[in-house]
């Protein structure tokens, strides 16, 4: 019976010191650090962004329009001047809008499905639309092509919009009203 006693008290101690060993190395004897992975991840994602960006500049080469890059990435050019006053962060807007992808396909249109509205910080839109719209006033009428990381990123929409696909986007402000207007 002491026997049996002794096993019983020994059976956890055993499994205790069972489920403290480490994993086994891996097959090759090589760990990776963290720093390793991060730098090999960064490696990755320049590779990406550096293809991405090249379909972009070809794009704009192709069109000969004269854009200009924000420190984001987005791309974009007013073509047409309106005389509104200019976006800000909280304002409603109303846009009409056109978006494609770098191959020419058409995706949506406010032809489609009506102009669109949104409050501009409230994230609900793309945030290189959000950032575009900060550079434009009432009337004004542009263009924005927005690399993957400020559109839809590695899932796409699920819909029309590709993975790590660049938008082009030709947009028209047509209205700006102030959050506390719109009831």
């Amino acid at each position: 019976m002491k026997k049996i006693k002794t096993y019983y008290t020994l059976l956890p101690l055993i499994a205790l010191l069972a489920s403290c060993q480490s994993d086994p190395p891996p097959a090759n004897g090589r760990v990776l650090s963290q720093d390793s992975i991060n730098e090999r991840m960064i490696t990755a994602n320049k590779i990406l962004t550096s293809s991405e960006t090249d379909k972009i500049n070809n794009y704009i080469s192709r069109y000969q329009w004269k854009m200009k890059e924000t420190g984001t990435g987005l791309w974009y050019m007013i073509y047409k001047e309106g005389k509104g006053k200019k976006a800000e962060f909280g304002d409603i807007v109303k846009i009409n809008y056109k978006t494609s992808l770098l191959n020419g396909v058409n995706i949506y249109s406010s032809d489609e499905s009506g102009a669109k509205e949104f409050e501009v910080g409230k994230a609900q839109v793309e945030s290189g639309m959000e950032e575009g719209i900060l550079l434009l006033k009432v009337g004004d009428k542009a263009k924005f092509i927005i690399p993957s990381h400020l559109g839809f990123g590695l899932m796409g929409d699920e819909n029309k919009i590709p993975s790590k696909a660049a938008l082009v986007y030709d947009i028209e402000l047509i209205s700006i009203e102030k959050q506390n207007q719109k009831k």
